[in-house]
């Protein structure tokens, strides 16, 4: 890796990006989800590289290939990381496509920094957490706090077996009846949890559940697909997709039966005509 594959954000932690295609042309920026690396993105970027676009993906601080920092592991400090991305390389006119975590990213970025900077002209929220994952008084439908603390127990018990039994179950709907499991797509997302830290992936669980995005959803003046699964077990449609386009100034929603959180990898032949579909209208 040289210098050219990081970008530095305001305290100074290198976000590692990946940055493909020509210069000139619209670029294309994803966000991933926890605890994963730009590396969840391979179906998406071979793809649109492919078709012209410029992509670009970054790894989450303390994820993948960027530093290992000890704080900022919080949504603020993820869209303003990703905010140093796009200054770094001078993105204008992009698209901004996030999944799950990532799509909390993309929702606290497109309103913070996004349209502030008018640097961004649509953004997709697929299998995204927001507006809130947790139980409150507010949310009552949400998922109770003691779930995230058993993710978190989990975690910190045994961090290479919770990696392992994720993905090998819910994540990709491997634990249905009539699943056929990827042997390969399972040990990539361990692969990639692995490669971040402990302590990122730990605080990251707070950062997706508890951080309450209904004023970001409302700020996305832009045009904002929303893609979501009505199989998905780790973010339920219910409490995500089905609010968050209701939140949404310019919002569409598409739901696709039967399919899992992890859609983007194992059915990137149905999603990916379906973003470009969205990005090209």
């Amino acid at each position: 890796m040289t210098t050219e594959s990081f970008a530095t954000a305001k305290d100074g932690t290198r976000i590692f990006f990946k940055d493909w295609g020509p210069h000139d042309a619209q670029p294309i920026m994803f966000h991933h989800g926890w605890p994963l690396s730009s590396d969840d993105w391979d179906a998406q970027m071979l793809y649109f590289v492919n078709k012209g676009y410029r992509v670009v993906a970054h790894d989450r601080r303390g994820h993948g290939r960027s530093d290992q920092v000890s704080s900022g592991h919080d949504m603020d400090h993820y869209a303003s990381d990703a905010f140093a991305v796009v200054e770094h390389l001078d993105l204008k006119n992009a698209i901004h496509i996030g999944h799950s975590t990532g799509g909390g990213e993309v929702a606290r970025y497109v309103a913070k920094h996004g349209v502030p900077s008018g640097r961004v002209a649509k953004a997709v929220l697929v299998a995204a957490v927001p507006p809130l994952m947790l139980k409150t008084p507010a949310n009552p439908d949400g998922l109770p706090l003691d779930v995230f603390d058993g993710f978190r127990a989990a975690l910190a018990a045994n961090r290479a077996q919770f990696f392992r039994d994720v993905p090998s179950g819910p994540f990709y709907g491997f634990n249905r009846d009539s699943a056929a499991p990827q042997e390969g797509v399972i040990q990539n997302w361990w692969r990639q949890g692995m490669m971040g830290s402990a302590k990122a992936h730990y605080e990251g669980i707070k950062a997706f559940s508890e951080t309450d995005q209904t004023e970001d959803l409302k700020a996305m003046t832009v045009p904002t697909l929303v893609l979501h699964g009505d199989d998905d077990q780790i973010v339920p449609i219910a409490n995500s997709a089905l609010r968050a386009v209701e939140l949404l100034p310019n919002g569409t929603l598409k739901v696709y039966p039967g399919l899992s959180h992890g859609m983007l990898t194992v059915n990137a032949d149905i999603l990916n005509p379906d973003l470009l579909a969205f990005i090209n209208a």
